[in-house]
């Protein structure tokens, strides 16, 4: 294998790195927010008109996440498991995850998350979300 294509390599795989240590730092706020029963927390991790889709109807913006995790029960708590990066964009990382969600009083329910974190003025932001149960 040549040089360039060796440095092409690592810089790949450093991209990749990259992505989901961007990803953590989005998704721990995040998770930081659901855990506390904190919905403007929660919210803050979103960008103004990032489109939202829990369980419910989607939403468009903060409020919409905000009023989401507000009717959410208290005692809830997130776990996450980063399955996939990708860097489709400068700017933008794609990420899949495992996600366990804890509650007090009922089984623990487990779901897929896709998320686009998206690099704005102000940081990195959550842009799109989107859970599935897979049952």
């Amino acid at each position: 294998m040549d040089d360039s294509k060796k440095t092409s390599h690592a810089t790949d795989s450093t991209a990749a790195d990259d992505g989901e240590v961007i990803l953590r730092g989005v998704l721990d706020r995040w998770k930081a927010g659901v855990d506390a029963h904190d919905p403007q927390r929660v919210a803050a991790a979103f960008t103004e008109d990032a489109i939202f889709q829990g369980l419910h109807p989607y939403s468009v913006g903060r409020q919409g996440v905000a009023d989401y995790y507000d009717s959410q029960p208290l005692g809830l708590r997130a776990e996450y498991r980063v399955l996939e990066t990708r860097r489709p964009a400068d700017g933008l990382v794609l990420g899949y995850l495992d996600v366990d969600f804890s509650f007090t009083d009922r089984p623990t329910l487990g779901v897929k998350l896709s998320v686009l974190v998206q690099r704005t003025d102000d940081g990195w932001y959550i842009g799109h979300y989107q859970v599935s149960r897979l049952d």
